[in-house]
């Protein structure tokens, strides 16, 4: 890639995640929170930065001290700011997550007039988006306007500058008023996006490709249950002009999924699992540093799991992402790439 050019902007929420002090206890018997940062984008612009690449977030805050608190911390991890604009009126956004391993991980949103919500068309001119390498878009900014219209316009001066464009499909369905418009609105921006990443769930309910079953079975979950036929939906993502599709599978790893139809396991590395939460976003910001440098496919997957593997032995997301050194000294010590 270009070496003129700042790395990668990442487009979306932000917020302070609250996570439950009391690792195993039920939501409602939490006694105390520890707080962080959090957003899948700034998770991933922060992951970014701490692997050494030059990364900026296009978000926006709140006239109110939770945004200072997030300000404060990325100006600190050397994630560019520029493109986060405080807007009146407005709430920074919040989160509240409970730790219950292996499997259960509640969480419950407070995205009522989210600041980050607000990020309008002038923002992404203001952004010289022109100016990256990468832009990385995420599903929940487009569930209301005026950033649906904003990402739709940032992927339009991608397009045109000859960037690459990244979807993380970050499906929330309770983010959504209807669970079907997520599909709707992904099936729209796909056709301008050259990598999407997601696990199975969010391809299932980006594609709705045969699905028997949608249940929303707990709204402190934001994934839902889905079931349906993965393979046509992987072939429907790649319809659309996808060159590559990543399939993130936890603790198996990944899987790559090319427009020509060839696929690629990509083995996860094995590690005792405290919180899920944040793992895929670390994935994103190894998988990108893979991109940025010209890495391959396979490699840059490898570098992707192994940010997740470390996210995942740690209590909150932006907050644990691993540096460069760490990455390359796990993977060196558990197979190498």
């Amino acid at each position: 890639m270009s070496n003129n050019k700042h790395d990668i902007i990442t487009f979306g929420r932000s917020s302070i995640d609250l996570y439950s002090q009391n690792i195993g206890a039920p939501f409602n018997l939490i006694k105390g929170f520890d707080a962080f940062v959090g957003g899948s984008p700034l998770n991933i612009a922060v992951g970014c930065s701490r692997l050494g690449l030059d990364a900026s977030l296009l978000s926006a805050v709140g006239e109110d001290k939770v945004g200072e608190f997030l300000i404060n911390f990325l100006t600190e991890e050397g994630v560019n700011i520029t493109n986060v604009p405080t807007k009146k009126g407005t709430r920074t956004s919040a989160v509240i997550l409970g730790i219950e391993p292996p499997d259960k991980f509640p969480l419950v949103y407070y995205r009522d007039n989210a600041s980050d919500s607000q990020v309008d068309i002038d923002d992404v001119d203001r952004a010289n988006i022109s100016d990256y390498k990468v832009l990385l878009i995420n599903g929940t900014a487009m569930n209301i306007e005026p950033t649906r219209s904003a990402t739709f316009h940032a992927t339009e001066i991608a397009l045109k500058s000859d960037l690459e464009v990244v979807l993380d499909l970050d499906f929330r369905a309770d983010q959504w008023h209807d669970y079907r418009a997520f599909g709707v609105t992904m099936r729209a921006i796909l056709p301008r996006v050259k990598i999407a990443i997601g696990t199975e769930e969010e391809i299932l309910a980006a594609t709705m490709e045969n699905v028997s079953q949608v249940e929303i079975k707990d709204q402190q979950i934001s994934a839902p249950e889905i079931k349906g036929d993965i393979d046509l939906a992987i072939k429907k993502i790649l319809a659309t002009g996808v060159e590559t599709l990543i399939v993130k599978r936890g603790e198996k790893g990944a899987s790559i999924h090319s427009h020509d139809g060839t696929m690629t396991s990509v083995p996860g590395f094995p590690v005792e699992i405290l919180n899920v939460l944040g793992a895929g976003d670390a994935f994103a910001s190894g998988f990108l540093y893979g991109i940025i440098n010209d890495w391959d496919l396979y490699k840059s997957c490898r570098m992707g799991n192994a940010s997740g593997a470390h996210v995942v032995t740690q209590k909150g997301c932006a907050n644990f992402m691993p540096t460069l050194e760490q990455s390359l000294e796990f993977i060196n010590k558990n197979g190498g790439f």
